[in-house]
């Protein structure tokens, strides 16, 4: 009667501490579309929950695709976090199917007072590259703290809070250093062209203004026609724009051509604005990416 007793106990027991693992925060997670918006929701998140990042380091979110495995961690997921506004083009669909399986979903572009895109291809759209203004970005860190203690099970709401408001404060301390350095160029050579266009809320935020781009659209995978070219280059040597910037995750060949046939004197510079670099690069956080393209643009305006 004893040993009945006490295998009884003995089951009962496994099958309590297995339902307690199933709500322990080890199985809470988080998928996040990109690579910069994966790095703050780590930011926020700590140890709290599992953050599964999708957007490998120096990828094109208008282009990266993810595997079946991945697709299916999404539709599993307490909660899902994408950009938005039709940034991550390969990966949208995956998006709807795990919001149809009754996955959690927030659009963080969509929920943070989002520009249109002012001209080329794309004008009077929504643009989605808001992580260039950092003072969006401190709102999109309230946003994703409330998201988070909302819809992931067994997070510290306390702790997640903590964490999300001293990112916050390190993200606006470096949105006043910019804005400071920034200003310290003359308004005259505060001009950017880049290869597609990604900086307006940059421009907006700190006074720029955007000559153009070498590609006429909000997204990578448009082409240039041979006026856009023609009208880009006369817009350069006009305003005498002394650098052309081009994302990391792209090749600069178009822009280099650009430069030679056009027989103009304008360095190319490339930034990471799309994306974070591997851990050893020169963009490994959210953070450093600002702070490396803040250098960047200073010294291409500048030389």
């Amino acid at each position: 009667m004893r040993a009945r007793q006490l295998l009884a106990m003995l089951f009962v027991g496994a099958l309590l501490t297995g339902g307690a693992a199933c709500a322990s925060r080890d199985d809470s997670r988080i998928v996040v579309t990109t690579n910069i918006l994966g790095d703050v929701v780590n930011e926020i998140v700590g140890d709290e929950a599992e953050v599964s990042v999708l957007m490998k380091p120096n990828a094109d979110p208008h282009s990266f695709a993810i595997s079946a495995r991945e697709a299916h961690t999404m539709q599993t997921a307490d909660l899902v976090v994408y950009n938005g506004l039709g940034l991550e083009e390969g990966v949208l669909r995956h998006v709807e199917s795990a919001k149809a399986e009754g996955v959690h979903t927030v659009e963080v572009g969509a929920r943070i007072d989002s520009m249109e895109y002012q001209d080329g291809d794309a004008a009077g759209l929504p643009d989605p590259h808001f992580w260039t203004d950092l003072e969006r970005v401190v709102t999109a860190v309230g946003l994703l703290a409330d998201e988070i203690i909302e819809h992931v099970d067994g997070v510290d709401a306390r702790a997640v809070r903590e964490r999300a408001e001293a990112y916050a404060k390190r993200v606006g301390e470096l949105d006043a250093d910019l804005a400071r350095r920034f200003a310290a160029i003359p308004p005259e050579r505060r001009v950017l062209v880049t290869n597609h266009h990604v900086f307006g809320y940059l421009a907006d935020r700190y006074d720029f203004t955007i000559i153009g781009a070498i590609i006429p659209s909000g997204t990578t995978l448009a082409s240039p026609s041979s006026s856009d070219l023609a009208s880009l280059v006369t817009a350069i040597r006009t305003h005498r724009v002394p650098a052309i910037f081009v994302d990391t995750s792209q090749p600069a060949r178009l822009a280099e051509v650009l430069v030679s046939e056009a027989d103009i004197n304008v360095k190319v510079i490339a930034l990471y604005s799309e994306s974070l670099s591997e851990a050893d690069g020169g963009a490994p956080s959210y953070l450093a990416m600002m702070r490396f393209n803040t250098e960047a643009i200073i010294g291409g305006l500048s030389g």
